[in-house]
Order: structure tokens, then sequence, then C-alpha cells
């Protein structure tokens, strides 16, 4: 398109996508692609090859129901896969999990942003709702200008010597080249783990949730503070690097977590990871493409609360509760 500099390419397959990618990166061009989980498996290691070659790229995973072919419904069931690095060797990739189009918009942005800084393929792993929703939004009117990077493959004679591979048969070498990119993976460790907390400052029960489970998690905090219950949420911004800081900081003063996912607990193991026993870690889920509701997340909250013996107003819950009906 003119008006815009960029270049739409109709794959054939996600294996050629990616492979696509591949070589437009080598070239130094920034290049993305999208598709959902089944297609993020076939192009698994096209992404490694990409993290062993060092080659920027920006892939969308607006995540499905799975295993298998599943259904089309939103799930949060590929965590493992895009958060661990489900191709092979020992790389990772950078993951942004959006909770608006405004933030699929800016995300996306910032995603070539950590890709060029890092060298390393970038996902904004997005739910079906998120993928599906139509919000306004506000585009930056600035961009980053297009540029020739010093390691490209560019056919001219500057670039001549210039050579992209993920090939080192020597075990020292290869050894080497991981240790390299295990390096680049702790600096972005120190440096962009990202994560937005709400009335966290007082909290006693901290909701943790990305994607559309935190804009559930916001109503569900702010109906539980109307009752007396010091609620927040802390909703990771990066899925990798994760916000473990965040949550050791959170740990000093809320008494309880509770973790909500639109899967079988991927998430879960990271946030008790990151406090390893500091704070007990409670669960809530749905899978198959099923949301949790605001009710069912309020009502374990409170009983949670009640558990705990944390004091709350159980009548001027039950009486927002009718309201909201009422107002249905």
């Amino acid at each position: 398109m003119p008006e815009t500099g960029g270049v739409y390419v109709q794959a054939e397959s996600e294996v050629a996508a990616i492979n696509m990618l591949y070589g437009a990166a080598a070239a130094g061009v920034r290049a993305m692609t999208a598709s959902s989980g089944p297609g993020i498996s076939l192009m698994q290691e096209g992404i490694s090859y990409m993290a062993g070659a060092e080659l920027p790229c920006v892939i969308a995973d607006i995540t499905r129901g799975g295993p298998g072919l599943g259904n089309i419904a939103a799930e949060q069931s590929d965590y493992h896969q895009v958060v661990k690095g489900g191709g092979h060797g020992n790389y990772r990739t950078l993951v942004l999990a959006p909770h608006s189009v405004q933030e699929m918009a800016d995300l996306t942005a910032l995603a070539f942003d950590l890709a060029d800084r890092y060298r390393n393929p970038v996902v904004l792993m997005a739910d079906g709702f998120i993928g599906q929703m139509m919000e306004p939004v506000a585009f930056t009117q600035s961009a980053t200008p297009p540029r020739l990077p010093s390691w490209a493959v560019a056919g001219t004679a500057a670039t001549r010597n210039n050579l992209i591979s993920s090939l080192h048969l020597d075990q020292d070498d290869l050894e080497g080249h991981n240790r390299d990119l295990q390096a680049k993976y702790k600096l972005a460790e120190q440096r962009e783990a990202r994560a937005e907390q709400w009335l966290t400052a007082d909290a006693e029960i901290v909701l943790v949730g990305y994607g559309i489970v935190g804009r559930i998690l916001k109503a569900v905090t702010a109906e539980a503070r109307a009752c007396g219950l010091k609620v927040g949420i802390l909703r990771p911004i990066s899925l990798y690097p994760f916000p473990v800081a965040q949550l050791e900081r959170l740990a000093l003063s809320a008494r309880l977590f509770v973790v909500v996912e639109m899967s079988n607990g991927q998430m879960l193991e990271d946030v008790r990871l990151a406090l390893n026993g500091a704070r007990p870690v409670e669960f809530l889920n749905r899978m198959g493409g099923n949301v949790p509701s605001h009710d069912e997340v309020l009502r374990r909250v409170h009983e949670l609360a009640r558990r705990e013996g944390i004091a709350h107003d159980t009548h001027a819950s039950q009486s927002l509760r009718e309201e909201r009906m009422a107002h249905a």
C-alpha cells in the first residue's frame, strides 16, 4: 500500500508464512504474521530458526479453543506453547498480552521495537474476544522510519559478507551461541517486564489475570471494594518476561492471590514460582471457550474472604448484585 509503504502477502500455509518472515527479516525488513493456536504450532520450527538466527519479527497469536481442532471460541491455552518457547532448542520469545483494542495497537508497535532491540521474535498473545472486539483506537502520529540494519543481507556490496544462519556444527560454538542468547534473555527479563496494577496499595486479596480476564477482574474488584473488601489487580502485560518483581513486592502486604485463567492453569505455575510460597495462591478457571463470569469470580472472592477472616459487608454485596440484575 503506497500510503504506508506496507506490503501484504497471502501465504499458502503457516509454514510458508513463517519462512517468508525469515527471508524478509534477513533482508532487514520489519515483518509480521498472525494465526491462532494450530497455525502457531505449524510455525514453531521457523520461530526456533528465527530465534537461533537472531532475526526480529512480530507474530500475533489469537488463541482459540483446543487441543486438536477444538473450536474457534476464545481461550488462553497457548500460554505454554508461546511463553515457554514451543519449538526446539533453548530459545525464548518475548510475549505481550493486550486486554483491549487500543493495547492491540500500542503493543504491536512496542513489539516491533522490542523485536529490533533484542533481534528476536516477539509474540502478541490475545484471546478470541480481543481479536474480534471493536473499540475506538487512537493511533500514534509518529512512526519509526525504516532503516537497514548493519547485519542484514540486502544484496548490496556493503552487505556481501553478512551471513544469517542458526547453524553451528561445532559443539563449543553452539554452546557459546546459546550462552549469548541466554544473556540476551536475561537482559530482557531485567528491563522489559510489564504489568498493570490497580488498587493494589492496600489490597489484601490480589487478583491475577491477563487479556480479556483482566477486564472482568476490574469489574469484580470495583464491586468487591464497594463491599469493603480490599481487593486489587495485577494484570501481566508481558507474559515473558513475567512480572516477577511486582508479584514479590505485592506479597509483602497482600494476604492472598487468586489466579483467574481461561486455561488449565498454565500461568498459575509462573505465579506460584514468582511467589515461591510467600503467600497462598488460589485458582479459578474455565476452558473450552468459556469465560469466567463476573458473578462466579466475585462469589469466589467472597468465599475466600470468609475463609481467611477478611472483613467485608455481605449485605452490600447482595444489594449490588440485585441492583445489577434489575438493570440487566
